[in-house]
């Protein structure tokens, strides 16, 4: 099972995008030649295995980034107790 968390695009450069990995300073770079539509820096994108597979909605990006940072918040908790 695979986990895609979304990626906000800031740079574009001849078809690779360097996108940053939730609010982290972590940034991958990613090929957009599976994108069946357009992409513009500000988007967010779902990622795997270095491709592009689909542009997400705003809300729908920012509500999997909350929801994930949780879960982690949750781990940590949980794993610091033993």
């Amino acid at each position: 099972m695979c986990l895609a968390i979304p990626v906000k695009i800031e740079e574009i450069d001849n078809g690779v995008a360097n996108c940053r990995v939730g609010e982290s300073d972590t940034f991958i770079k990613v090929a957009l030649m599976l994108m069946e539509g357009e992409v513009e820096i500000g988007d967010y994108i779902i990622v795997h295995a270095g491709f592009a597979l689909r542009k997400l909605d705003p809300v729908e990006a920012e509500e999997s980034l909350k929801v994930l940072r949780e879960l982690a918040e949750k781990t940590f908790q949980e794993e610091a107790r033993f």
